[in-house]
């Protein structure tokens, strides 16, 4: 190769370094937005999802403790608007906390959240019912608390479940 070749090729290399320059520093500028942008993303997710797990754990306690005390009430019959309008009060914040979740947890989750709902809510139920005076054949306060214990294996299943999707093992 020539002295004059050799210069050439050193120049055209030289003129591409400097044009290619810039354009790799954008893309790694690039690259590391859309990696720390993906990271924000994720740590948003799981903050949503671990604010949305409390929600539901603190709702779902609450209602199940108001069900046991409107059904000691009605059984000793002191049951009365007051009782009635906690008792809603509470079953709409859990219904609120319900909803939210069902549109950002993981199906497991939500299956487990759908079998404890599924004990709250026919619970609920009965405790209207015998309100009311309209509960079903053989239906006591009595036989609808025993009912109700149903759902404290429930309540532990579904939090130990958002514990782990959070990453909280013991």
């Amino acid at each position: 190769m020539t002295p004059a070749i050799a210069a050439m090729v050193t120049a055209v290399v030289g003129v591409l370094g400097t044009l290619s320059a810039p354009v790799l520093a954008q893309f790694m500028t690039a690259r590391h937005h859309r990696a720390s942008s993906q990271e924000a993303e994720a740590r948003r997710n799981f903050d949503e999802r671990r604010t949305a797990y409390t929600a539901i754990n603190r709702a779902s306690r609450d209602f199940d403790t108001m069900l046991k005390d409107a059904l000691h009430r009605l059984r000793d019959g002191a049951y009365g608007n007051e009782e009635r309008a906690e008792v809603e009060h509470v079953r709409r914040a859990y219904r609120d906390c319900y909803a939210e979740i069902q549109m950002i947890v993981p199906a497991h989750i939500l299956n487990a959240s759908r079998d404890l709902n599924s004990v709250l809510a026919d619970v609920d139920a009965a405790v209207k019912r015998l309100d009311r005076g309209r509960q079903l054949d053989g239906e006591t306060a009595e036989s609808v608390l025993d009912d109700l214990k149903k759902a404290a294996p429930r309540l532990h299943a579904l939090s130990e479940q958002m514990r782990a999707d959070l990453g909280v093992l013991d």
